[in-house]
């Protein structure tokens, strides 16, 4: 079983089991109170219903017919602690509130640790450990069995009703392993109090600059009450700026022009004209400061957690030879429409987040000897998290996230214990340690959620017509020749999963699990008009407007039946070929034709095979096992229903994807002399990470996938894993694998399905080196054979049916 590292068991102090629970937790003063009102009440039977405190007996489950809308949100807070410890906080009624540790246990923990996608608890701590919380105390007397899904379905006294302090708030710790695909964060890491400051926005002062997003440049403004507040700018600072440019998602602050504030005040304060100042407005308004002194380090990650005072109630002018603090930013590449600008702003080539399904979140990599690598989490935290957000062109980090919530990474670990200032230009100046295989592993991969400016794209994008808001039939707004602005369809035709990717992206939705090229199974809108066709996205533009389409509608199919629909979802699969295992396990086999039959059947040998003299001869066959990794947080599954999968008699298999599986064998020029294609006919859990079951088995007609922490396995010795080279020259080549070519099934990286190895063949021996994950090699089809009246014959592949 896999425990705690060294150092990490006496992290969370003193720790409360089971069995130590009855004689270090009991509360005299409960049973007390009980007797006294028992005995009370049987004086005063009327009183009792009333005065008596819920028992064992007749605790009932927290109930769950509450007015909530969504899932009960629980976070761990409090200091010192780590990641995976902390007082119990829920969310509850719009309100963070705290748990009582009044009865409570384990099984508790192991309940509350799930919820947070942690494996289980470990322990559990009482007296408020962590701190004392604040607010409502929700929960009182919590008594769980342990296999509840969620906290609320225990027994309790009932939501805000305790009889207990803060003093008795109650923390877990649990055990630093995250729950395999655990399908979104239910932890925030966030260390900063928000309660007097939630939200900060710039009011763009120059008429301009309003219709411009994202907006850079304008007055600082904080939420208060149903309205918005100024800021006094004495003795504003750039490190002020430093901070709310990260919050709003900029990377970096420039200084402002105070001259042209002041000279436009003082013009607006002559006139009475709200025009006043000529393309300001919006200055006449009389400012109400909130706040009139702010003093950040410019490490901090958001306002809040800056020294601050407030402006007294009674304060006539809070901010006197001042005006409100005004801050100028400058917006990362990808957010940039000055492209002169865009020279300037570099972004880091050695840093990359990967896994992530919405722009700026993602597992943190890092590279390290031409070989990307990724960060565990110990000591992970908000200031490590802002400076990989800064120097990739977001602003600071909204969340720090461990524990693989970002699915895990392959290869190498190249940083532990990383400890920046927040101050760094990069995270590789900040002090890390290095690993050996002992320290970390991948379920302890550190990720990133990033600030992003606010760039308005999902107002320009809808989903109607589906079963749920996740899907739909997708319609886009477009302007006539009178600068009209109407909702319309997208034509259908071409349309695949790198285009329902974007729009899922725009909409802020995750991931695209399908794009549908026709949605007549929805019900229809008043939108029928076709005003956009010939859509053909990269998959990483953040809009549909970025991606190629037809100057003029040109459908063949215009009706709203065949127009374009997506189902969105907030996880997706990645699958990942194991390449040492490829360079390991390669050889060449001459093998007779008589035991080729089958695989000629299925298109497994070149073309020359069709003009061989069967069944006397050989092929000679390039051989390697294939391991693919699903390694993403939702389960790979083939995209067709077995209700269309063909069975193959000859191998006794079903194929339940055309095409799986990509082996080429190119030139230096990427030319293609030898290729084949695996289908997927038995797509199936080989085996599992520790922890994870399996799910998938093919056998008599079983489901087919590849579970998250899972992985199938092709060995070099199955019918049709091979490349026949019968026809390969002797030479110098690159051998490409690709998993899931045509991109059929959504994954949440595209970019790590290749696999490429460089290779050498003398005429009887082949030796692969450098095997490694890469960008696709673009290939040209190059004919094996002067006879044509057949397509190359490509393989049918093998799996463990």
């Amino acid at each position: 079983m896999r425990g705690f590292r060294s150092g990490s068991s006496d992290s969370a102090g003193t720790v409360i089991t089971s069995s130590s629970k009855a004689t270090t937790m009991g509360k005299p003063r409960h049973r007390q109170q009980l007797v006294l009102t028992l005995l009370f009440g049987l004086w005063f039977p009327c009183c009792l219903t009333q005065t008596t405190p819920p028992s064992r007996t007749n605790l009932g489950p927290t109930p769950s017919s509450s007015p909530q809308t969504e899932r009960l949100k629980v976070r761990l807070a409090g200091y010192p602690r780590k990641h995976n410890e902390g007082r119990i906080e829920l969310f509850y009624k719009g309100e963070w509130g705290t748990i009582c540790d009044d009865d409570f246990s384990t099984a508790n923990a192991n309940v509350l640790c799930r919820q947070m996608g942690f494996v289980s608890a470990t322990g559990w701590t009482h007296s408020a450990k962590y701190g004392k919380g604040q607010g409502k105390i929700w929960l009182d007397n919590v008594l769980c069995n342990g296999g509840e899904k969620s906290i609320e379905f225990c027994k309790s006294r009932g939501w805000g009703n305790s009889d207990c302090t803060h003093d008795e708030d109650a923390g877990v710790v649990c055990k630093d392993e995250r729950i395999p695909g655990f399908v979104d964060s239910n932890v925030i890491d966030t260390q900063v109090d928000e309660s007097k400051v939630e939200e900060v926005r710039l009011r763009p002062v120059v008429v301009t600059a309003k219709k411009k997003l994202p907006i850079t440049e304008g007055v600082v403004e904080v939420k208060h009450k149903d309205g918005w507040a100024q800021i006094c700018d004495l003795g504003w600072t750039i490190k002020n700026t430093r901070v709310v440019c990260g919050m709003l998602g900029f990377p970096h602050e420039r200084k402002v022009n105070k001259n042209f504030y002041k000279l436009k005040k003082q013009a607006a304060e002559k006139v009475s004209s709200p025009k006043a100042g000529g393309r300001l407005y919006l200055e006449r308004q009389k400012n109400f400061f909130l706040i009139h002194s702010v003093g950040c380090t410019g490490t901090e990650v958001h306002l809040a957690a800056c020294p601050m005072e407030f402006s007294k109630p009674n304060a006539t002018w809070p901010c006197t030879g001042g005006m409100p603090a005004v801050v100028n930013c400058m917006p990362g590449p990808l957010f940039t429409q000055n492209s002169s600008l865009k020279k300037k702003i570099k972004v880091s080539s050695n840093v990359r987040l990967k896994g992530g399904a919405r722009m700026g979140e993602g597992r943190v990599e890092v590279l390290k000897d031409s070989e990307w690598g990724t960060v565990c989490d110990d000591r992970w935290n908000l200031q490590s998290a802002s400076v990989v957000c800064r120097e990739l062109g977001f602003g600071s980090a909204k969340e720090a996230l461990t524990g693989a919530r970002m699915g895990q990474g392959m290869g190498p670990i190249h940083m532990n214990e990383v400890k920046c200032l927040g101050n760094e230009k990069s995270v590789w100046s900040c002090p890390f340690k290095n690993i050996t295989a002992e320290d970390c592993k991948h379920v302890e991969d550190a990720a990133v959620r990033c600030n992003t400016p606010y760039m308005g794209l999902e107002n320009s994008i809808r989903i109607t017509g589906g079963r749920t808001r996740h899907e739909g039939r997708v319609e886009v707004l477009s302007s006539d020749s009178n600068g009209t602005e109407t909702w319309g369809l997208i034509c259908g035709e071409n349309w695949t999963t790198k285009e329902a990717m974007v729009a899922c992206r725009q909409l802020g939705l995750g991931y695209a699990n399908q794009g549908l090229q026709e949605t007549w199974y929805w019900d229809s809108s008043n939108v029928t008009e076709m005003v956009m066709s010939g859509v053909k996205c990269t998959g990483n533009e953040m809009a549909l407007s970025q991606c190629q389409h037809h100057k003029t509608v040109n459908c063949q199919r215009a009706a709203a039946k065949f127009a374009a629909g997506v189902i969105c979802s907030e996880t997706a699969s990645d699958l990942v070929l194991n390449a040492s295992l490829v360079q390991q396990t390669v050889y060449i086999e001459d093998r007779p034709l008589h035991m080729l039959y089958c695989a000629a059947e299925e298109n497994c040998l070149s073309k020359s095979a069709a003009k061989a003299n069967w069944p006397y001869g050989h092929r000679r066959l390039l051989r390697f096992s294939s391991e693919i990794h699903n390694i993403g947080r939702a389960d790979f599954k083939p995209k067709a229903g077995r209700h269309s999968w063909v069975w193959h008699a000859c191998h006794g298999h079903y194929h339940s994807m055309d095409i799986f599986t990509h082996y080429d064998l190119l030139n230096a020029n990427g030319t293609k002399v030898a290729e084949g294609h695996k289908a997927s006919f038995c797509l199936e859990d080989t085996d599992c990470q520790e922890g994870v079951s399996k799910r998938y088995e093919c056998a008599n007609f079983g489901d087919q996938g590849i579970t998250v922490g899972c992985w199938d396995l092709y060995r070099h010795d199955i019918d049709c894993q091979w490349i026949d080279i019968t026809d390969v020259k002797p030479g110098n080549y690159i051998l490409q694998v690709v998993i899931n070519p045509n991109n059929e099934v959504a994954e949440s990286d595209f970019t790590n399905n290749a696999m490429k190895c460089n290779c050498k063949y003398d005429g009887h021996r082949i030796w692969l080196h450098n095997c490694h994950i890469g960008k696709k090699h673009k290939t040209q089809n190059y004919q094996l054979s002067k006879f044509t009246e057949k397509p190359l014959l490509g393989g049918g592949g093998g799996g463990g049916g």
